[in-house]
């Protein structure tokens, strides 16, 4: 399920998320007795308990004790509600000056890792057309300075940059979807892995024969995974640590280059 952010009124969204005067405006009715803030707090822990499928208007009213309608006061309707949530949430990031522009890339990747795995629903935002909010700008800005020192030109930064960003969206993206498939079906990944396998075997007993390439791979991992943690969660994240130390070697290689 993918989710396009920035559907509403240009103009009011944008005063709502850098909280303009505009967004002070109140609609005729009744007096206030909600927020924004407290309002878009309890759409984001909608979301993170039942997903962006259990988002809306009256899942929300209901957690406040409100009506879907009482909300509307305060904002114009879900997408809106959706572009203030996700950059609220952006909030929450927000790494501290490291000791190299390497460790600064890994502190960034290492809590935008955590943040996806706290609020899965974000994945499934496109980045195609972002929000623009100061959160999220805030940790747009964030990555770009710690890769500063690298020294890259703009064109390889841009690419570096996305890069970075895929990297880690991926990789969050196979543990929450591997953590949702086993909620949904009832099996856990292992389980699925361990029964289709056996069959495997009996369909194609010439697999090794076959597909030699994938037989080594399988057979040649460097890690044992943790009994404690399903396997494509192991997987995950060890794509990601060989990933994100991919890019930085790359990084290098290219600012010796260019410098």
């Amino acid at each position: 399920m993918v989710v396009f952010a920035a559907q509403g009124d240009p103009r009011r969204t944008m005063a709502m998320l850098w909280r303009a005067a505009a967004a002070a405006e109140v609609r005729p009715g009744p007096r206030p007795t909600l927020s924004v803030d407290v309002i878009v707090e309890a759409a984001v822990a909608v979301a993170d308990a039942e997903g962006m499928a259990g988002l809306s208007m009256r899942a929300v009213g209901e957690r406040l004790g409100r009506t879907a309608m009482a909300l509307y006061t305060y904002v114009a309707d879900k997408s809106e509600l959706l572009d203030l949530m996700y950059d609220h949430v952006h909030g929450e990031l927000g790494v501290g000056p490291a000791a190299d522009w390497r460790a600064g890339v890994r502190a960034w990747a290492e809590e935008l890792w955590a943040f996806y795995l706290r609020h899965p629903w974000v994945l499934q935002v496109s980045m195609a057309r972002p929000v623009l909010g100061p959160n999220e700008l805030d940790s747009a800005e964030r990555l770009l300075r710690a890769l500063e020192p690298a020294g890259l030109s703009a064109p390889v930064l841009r690419g570096v940059v996305s890069q970075l960003n895929h990297l880690v969206q991926g990789a969050a993206r196979m543990v929450t979807d591997s953590r949702r498939a086993a909620r949904e079906t009832g099996q856990s990944d292992d389980d699925w892995w361990y029964a289709r396998s056996a069959e495997l075997v009996e369909v194609a007993p010439d697999f090794g024969a076959r597909y030699p390439l994938l037989t080594w791979l399988e057979t040649n991992k460097d890690s044992t995974p943790n009994e404690t943690v399903p396997y494509m969660e192991h997987e995950a994240r060890a794509s990601f640590e060989v990933g994100l130390e991919l890019l930085l070697a790359g990084v290098e290689a290219t600012r010796l280059t260019e410098g």
